[in-house]
């Protein structure tokens, strides 16, 4: 019945609102309806004169109360809905701002009818714009999942998440920010807009890095211990890759190459001279110094130079092509490598 009056009311250009039919029944009819339908919803019978306030981020906000259905505050079940809800939690709890999306227009308006009728004091709101994906597209369950949980099992650093999303949607750059005060610090809402705003997870995997880059060993300690790093190689072992680390659960993934157990990668056309570099080569302990002093003397030996001097040495040594200065890997190495 509801649905059909809502037809015929978009039908004739009106606001598909309710109409109030059931406060003209008499108690005999609405006692039959309740044998018929069992019992029906508490609504909150709204004052038709327009709601206006000054929204933190929207500004001035005038909404017709004539053209928004009078809200159910109690389903038929008796659950108390989050209309009714939430002003109730706001107002004992003394809540002075409500910062929610601007889908939540409407519901505010209706809210503070329903504040001021329960002799509270309305907070100040303030309505963020929706999020968007990074195209502009609304998010949806092909963008993968942006719960909590999942984005802490793909490693993203809590102060990465916070530092895009305290920002994102405002005229203020993104930047990531060590600690929560920083972020309070530089919070505007003035600073906010009405445009969606795009949002591409992408963007926290390069934060997450430089949250990770900034960490000393004792912070990833449990980590190192976990990839069997000594205790005291850790200090020199992170100072060494942190550069090249992306998440947290990968703070030990290099070891294996300080360990003796990388793979060496060579080429065909390298490999002659490979073999002659690695006799040139001393067993450890290697310095600082190793890694020049090692590259000198193979080049004196070989003519080679530059990336074809480096590169298949870095290759045979740590089987990656990029990664740690060598100057940084050698003094770590356990074992001399070998072919």
């Amino acid at each position: 019945e509801l649905d059909l009056k809502r037809k015929k009311q978009l039908n004739m250009g009106k606001p598909p609102v309710y109409d109030r039919a059931a406060l003209a029944l008499s108690d005999e009819a609405r006692a039959t309806m309740r044998t018929e339908r069992g019992e029906g919803v508490w609504r909150f019978k709204l004052d038709h004169q327009r709601i206006e306030w000054t929204d933190g981020i929207l500004g001035a906000i005038s909404i017709d109360a004539a053209s928004v259905s009078d809200p159910v505050l109690i389903r038929q079940d008796g659950q108390v809905l989050y209309t009714l809800a939430s002003v109730v939690d706001d107002t004992e709890m003394g809540v002075t701002h409500v910062v929610r999306g601007s889908d939540h227009v409407t519901n505010t308006a209706t809210q503070i009818q329903i504040i001021e009728a329960l002799g509270g004091k309305v907070p100040d709101f303030a309505h963020h714009s929706l999020l968007t994906g990074p195209q502009g597209e609304s998010l949806s369950k092909r963008l993968g999942t942006l719960a909590l949980r999942d984005l802490r099992a793909k490693g993203v650093e809590p102060m990465a998440l916070l530092s895009l999303m305290a920002r994102l949607g405002s005229s203020d750059p993104v930047e990531l920010r060590t600690t929560h005060q920083e972020l309070i610090d530089g919070f505007d809402l003035d600073h906010f807009g009405s445009a969606p705003t795009k949002l591409d997870i992408d963007d926290l995997t390069p934060m997450t890095a430089r949250v990770i880059q900034s960490l000393d060993a004792g912070d990833v300690a449990d980590e190192l211990a976990a990839a069997g790093v000594p205790e005291d190689a850790q200090q020199a072992y992170w100072g060494a890759v942190r550069g090249n680390v992306g998440r947290r659960s990968d703070a030990g993934a290099w070891w294996p190459v300080f360990a003796g157990e990388a793979a060496p990668v060579v080429e065909d056309e390298d490999r002659e001279f490979v073999v002659q570099a690695l006799d040139m080569l001393d067993d450890p302990p290697y310095s600082a110094d190793t890694w020049s002093e090692w590259t000198g003397a193979v080049k004196d030996a070989t003519g080679r130079k530059g990336k074809g001097l480096f590169m298949p040495l870095r290759l045979a040594v740590t089987g990656q092509a990029r990664g740690p200065e060598m100057a940084d890997v050698m003094p770590l190495l356990r074992k001399k490598p070998t072919l």
